[in-house]
């Protein structure tokens, strides 16, 4: 026995490793899950948008989405005696709402939309995503 070499065994410090390891991963997932909720789920903003009703279509390869198109009257102009016109680009959610829009094109309306901070292919291509309408007129002429 006096002339074997003694194998020592590490565990305790392999063990420690993949303790501080598995920690990391699990606060790592957690913080990303939480991340990507805040981001693409969650809506930061929400307003009112009115203007004409310029379209709303139905589109996308592989998710089929509602988008639309409202052009806002505006005052201010880089040109001196022009108006500038704002268009507010959108995305809807429910066909009830999308297929009554459609209805009333060229309409003036009054939306209430949701802002998300990213966009996910199934709800849009807009982070703009409207959630009802408040009300709908004849344009002024």
């Amino acid at each position: 026995m006096a002339g074997q070499v003694g194998i020592r065994r590490v565990s305790g410090k392999n063990s420690y490793m993949k303790k501080v390891l598995s920690i990391t991963a699990v606060v790592l997932v957690v913080g990303l899950g939480i991340f990507i909720y805040y981001y693409y789920f969650k809506a930061f903003g929400e307003g009112t948008k009115f203007g004409e009703l310029n379209y709303v279509v139905k589109k996308g390869w592989l998710f089929k989405t509602y988008e639309g198109k409202l052009i806002q009257a505006g005052f201010r102009s880089k040109t001196p005696g022009s108006v500038q016109s704002y268009e507010f680009e959108f995305s809807v959610t429910d066909t009830a709402i999308a297929n009554k829009l459609m209805y009333n094109s060229g309409k003036s309306v009054l939306l209430h939309y949701k802002e998300y901070g990213g966009r996910i292919p199934w709800r849009g291509y807009s982070n703009f995503i409207v959630d009802s309408i408040v009300s709908i007129t004849e344009p002024e002429k």
